[in-house]
């Protein structure tokens, strides 16, 4: 009989329309082997570990499903890089909705399970590499205290990866409070009102209930997903996070972090800042962020015009009037980040120019960002360059009459609290793939322990170090397809 591991599969996605999920099958992979298991997050969910364990960590290959299991890929669309395209999961399974045993829900999702309808030519596949990079800088945003969907598991699957050269091919196992993304909508959109009004009734019952109870519910789920993207966005701001392709395939309705593909941590600072290897243009740039974020939420809005209106142009209307508050709320939750970040408890005493005349120092400097605010009340730790600076010195003077000299120590308990000791420094990263990739593992494990752990300092001063500015320079990273 097959195992359940623990898992409590309950499957409500299923229930919406026949287009929006199409039934699939993992490949049955030859010689599958355990890389890494989240043995913390297991627990979190329920499950039963020790079965697990004894599986060798293998719960899913091919028709060998956890009981309960399905195997579904899910439809959306997606602008990607600002060009509309009809999309799917073309290399991932949703094996089913985990009900914990404190009743909270949670998909299971295969990542590199094979291909799919929606595979588009592609083999379906996924390379270790990219991976590993899920599990560790999915495990750093939530250290981070950052929404985001987690890694339960990576193994490699025993079969090579054909890509510009060979490697090694992976499974990563994906936890979400759900995959609905802004693509997902604008799928639904083009099947017509009542795909539109299944998904979205389908959305508030499962992660905004409270939505209810009020009388223009399609409205408030515009907002209330308005509201949860600009906190997110505001908390990768403040920690140098560029996620490297927001396409709104990638924007989930929950808020939450999901696809890493090219991502990376800022070390330097520059508003620029693009690590992407496919990103020429620089459309998802770190400082664009906030920007592309609402315009992502635009396309929402417009796959919901339908709902708040039977007049397109009255629809309209009501969406303009609704879509600014993403800015507001967005200063309102950055400020206040950043504002702690300086030590500072009440944003209202600074304003955004006092802030930015910080990071227009930084960026002057070339100075690194999450040691420049983890150092900024020890300044013969920062920058040189930067300390010598006339316009610095007279910054942090204001800036220290404002926390008040008597408050000092508080204010440094404040920024403990925010900024970070440890971000995975990016040629920390690659040396921890390079080093997987040729079947040592300790190197990644060494760095996951230290990330796990951001606002502690490690014992090795390596972990706080940037790379050269040369090498973030040319440091690309990529989609992982």
């Amino acid at each position: 009989m097959t195992s359940t591991f623990g898992f409590n599969f309950s499957d409500t996605y299923s229930k919406l329309p026949k287009e929006f999920v199409k039934k699939s099958d993992l490949y049955p992979f030859a010689n599958p082997q355990h890389q890494i298991f989240n043995s913390s997050l297991a627990l979190q969910l329920g499950l039963d570990v020790k079965a697990i364990r004894e599986s060798n960590y293998i719960f899913a290959n091919g028709s060998n499903l956890p009981q309960g299991a399905s195997a579904i890929a899910q439809a959306y669309c997606g602008h990607q890089f600002g060009h509309f395209v009809k999309l799917g999961d073309g290399r991932a399974l949703l094996l089913g909705e985990h009900l914990t045993p404190d009743q909270k829900r949670y998909d299971i999702q295969l990542k590199g399970s094979g291909p799919t309808e929606f595979s588009r030519g592609g083999d379906g596949f996924a390379a270790l590499g990219p991976m590993l990079r899920e599990y560790l800088i999915s495990e750093s945003i939530h250290a981070l205290g950052i929404p985001t969907t987690r890694s339960l598991s990576v193994i490699s699957t025993g079969q090579p990866v054909f890509r510009e050269t060979t490697l090694k091919g992976a499974m990563l196992t994906r936890v979400a409070e759900s995959h609905i993304r802004v693509g997902t909508f604008q799928y639904a959109s083009l099947n017509g009102k009542d795909h539109v009004r299944e998904l979205a009734e389908y959305s508030i019952q499962r992660h905004f209930v409270e939505l209810n109870n009020q009388e223009k519910k399609f409205e408030a789920l515009l907002l209330r997903v308005i509201d949860l993207q600009s906190q997110l966005i505001a908390q990768w701001m403040s920690v140098g996070f560029i996620h490297g392709v927001m396409n709104t395939d990638n924007m989930s309705i929950c808020g939450e972090t999901i696809d890493y593909g090219p991502c990376a941590f800022m070390n330097h600072y520059k508003q620029d800042t693009v690590f992407s290897s496919i990103d020429r243009n620089g459309r998802y740039a770190y400082g664009n962020q906030p920007m592309i974020a609402h315009w992502n939420l635009t396309r929402f809005a417009e796959s919901l015009l339908i709902l708040f209106d039977e007049d397109i142009d009255f629809a309209k209307e009501k969406a303009l009037s609704i879509l600014p508050t993403f800015k507001e709320n967005y200063s309102h939750h950055w400020l206040k980040l950043m504002a702690k970040k300086i030590g500072i408890e009440n944003s209202s005493r600074v304003d955004e120019t006092f802030i930015n005349e910080f990071l227009t120092l930084l960026e002057k400097h070339e100075a690194d960002f999450t040691n420049s605010f983890r150092n900024l009340n020890n300044p013969h730790q920062l920058k040189r360059s930067l300390t010598d600076d006339d316009v610095f010195v007279q910054w942090n003077k204001k800036r220290i009459n404002l926390i008040g000299k008597e408050n000092i120590d508080n204010s440094q308990k404040l920024m403990d609290s925010v900024n970070p000791c440890v971000i995975p420094r990016n040629h920390l990263v690659e040396q921890s793939l390079d080093d997987a990739n040729n079947g040592n593992l300790e190197t990644f494990y060494e760095l996951l322990q230290v990330i796990q752990h951001p606002y502690s300092m490690p014992e090795n001063q390596k972990y706080l170090e940037p790379s050269s500015l040369e090498y973030e320079q040319s440091y690309r990273t990529f989609c992982g397809t």
